[in-house]
């Protein structure tokens, strides 16, 4: 794969801001030492990240969802209170 796209991610993750968080923990945890699943030669960790979710390699569990979901009733209360 050339070019990594969110439309290739969003094959494997429902929508874009799971993808976004999802692929921010990834390239944290590659950040800090964790192996990488696909070939990684001079990408940086935010593109190996897409890349492993591209590849279906990284997916979300239910914890992330959950903090989605969290972030979004907080984001939506505070736009309707200010």
């Amino acid at each position: 794969m050339a070019r990594v796209t969110v439309e290739d991610c969003l094959d494997n993750v429902d929508n874009r801001f799971a993808l976004v968080l999802l692929s921010s923990r990834r390239a944290r945890q590659l950040l800090k030492g964790a192996k990488p699943t696909v070939d990684h030669s001079k990408n940086k960790a935010a593109v190996l990240s897409l890349r492993e979710i591209a590849a279906g390699n990284v997916y979300a569990d239910r914890d992330l969802v959950d903090v989605l979901a969290e972030q979004a009733a907080k984001h939506t209360a505070a736009t309707q209170n200010g």
